[in-house]
């Protein structure tokens, strides 16, 4: 087990570049670099086989217990070190943070094939909770590649980390992407969800690869995104609200994918990919 070491001053140079990191995107572009803040997201990327951590940091009270210790003793690291609560608490943006957090390189995802299958492409993505449930949703309903446009929020940013849960690390994230291109390579059918879309979701033949499109939280798909689709799918709503939230919609739209793809018969009738 590699020795950890103390530090006590806000003013080592290790703790002044996890504060960076903390606390700039730019920081986080620049370097390449995040943080991973608290016990499941590490426990996640080391599962993931995600490689050596640069740093994994631990207050003294946190190494009190045992689960933690044993994470911070054996988590592959670069260099351990031991903060006081204070200068931890000041680098964690988690109200009542755990005492363990790694700073890790921001993986590099596997090149996409010339002709893509299941992937997702989301346009100028502003809201960190919502990035991280589809990241979520992503993970869980088994598509393994997201595509994000030039203009969204980093998707290695603490705030994405924490509501994704751990999905980032079973899914191949390719940021500033030109879509127009991503979407050229699709294979099979290219679904752009649109409340305002021509049709259903649940008459669409979504047994085939899929190429979802999704749009900004407000406005949603621009017109030349829009065209790129061969359908517009409308999820049927028969309450009063007008639209469900980006991660919902996500949701929703990925999980009907499962579901005709595991229930026997559940795509007589629909429509599919053009010929």
């Amino acid at each position: 087990m590699d020795t950890m070491r103390e530090i006590r001053s806000r003013d080592n140079p290790l703790v002044k570049s996890l504060l960076r990191l903390a606390a700039s995107a730019r920081e986080r572009k620049r370097s390449a670099m995040t943080l991973l803040d608290g016990e499941h997201l590490l426990e996640a990327y080391v599962r993931s086989g995600g490689g050596e951590a640069e740093v994994v940091a631990v207050t003294g009270d946190a190494l009190r217990r045992a689960s933690l210790r044993r994470l911070a003793q054996t988590a592959p690291a670069r260099r351990r070190v031991v903060l006081p609560r204070a200068v931890f608490e000041r680098i964690s943006q988690v109200e009542n943070p755990a005492g363990i957090l790694a700073m890790i390189r921001t993986p590099v995802p596997v090149p996409a094939p010339q002709r893509l299958g299941d992937a997702i492409l989301l346009e100028r993505i502003q809201d960190p909770g919502n990035l991280g449930s589809i990241l979520r949703s992503a993970a869980a309903a088994g598509l393994g590649r997201v595509f994000l446009s030039r203009g969204s929020v980093l998707a290695w940013s603490p705030k994405v980390l924490r509501s994704g849960m751990g999905a980032h690390f079973a899914l191949d994230i390719h940021e500033d992407a030109d879509l127009a291109a991503v979407a050229s390579q699709a294979r099979g059918l290219r679904v752009a969800a649109d409340p305002r879309g021509e049709t259903d979701l649940y008459r669409i033949d979504l047994s085939g690869p899929i190429l979802w499109l999704f749009g900004t939280e407000g406005a949603g798909l621009d017109a030349a995104s829009a065209k790129r689709a061969d359908v517009r799918a409308r999820i049927p709503m028969p309450g009063q609200a007008e639209s469900l939230n980006l991660a919902a919609s996500v949701a929703v739209c990925l999980f009907e994918q499962v579901r005709q793809r595991n229930e026997p018969g559940a795509r007589a009738g629909q429509i599919t990919a053009p010929a």
